[in-house]
């Protein structure tokens, strides 16, 4: 789904942050929503969703990105 074009505005925080740490991904929480998640020489900085459950269309973006650096594809 986070690959998917156009950019989906559906996809779950907790099946995300699920999907990050699957594959590796270490996850520090910030200061108030601020999370970062780290894996190999790569890190993303995303505000967790609130009061929402899914995430924007920018941070599905931003996490395609990273799982693209990361080597992770469709």
């Amino acid at each position: 789904m986070i690959f998917e074009k156009p950019t989906r505005s559906d996809i779950s925080w907790q099946e995300t942050v699920s999907l990050l740490l699957r594959i590796g991904a270490v996850m520090k929480e910030g200061k108030g929503s601020r999370v970062r998640f780290k894996c190999r020489d790569c890190s993303l900085h995303v505000h967790a969703p609130h009061p929402e459950k899914v995430i924007s269309k920018g941070t599905v973006e931003a996490i395609r990105g990273f799982l693209t650096d990361i080597g992770v594809a469709p």
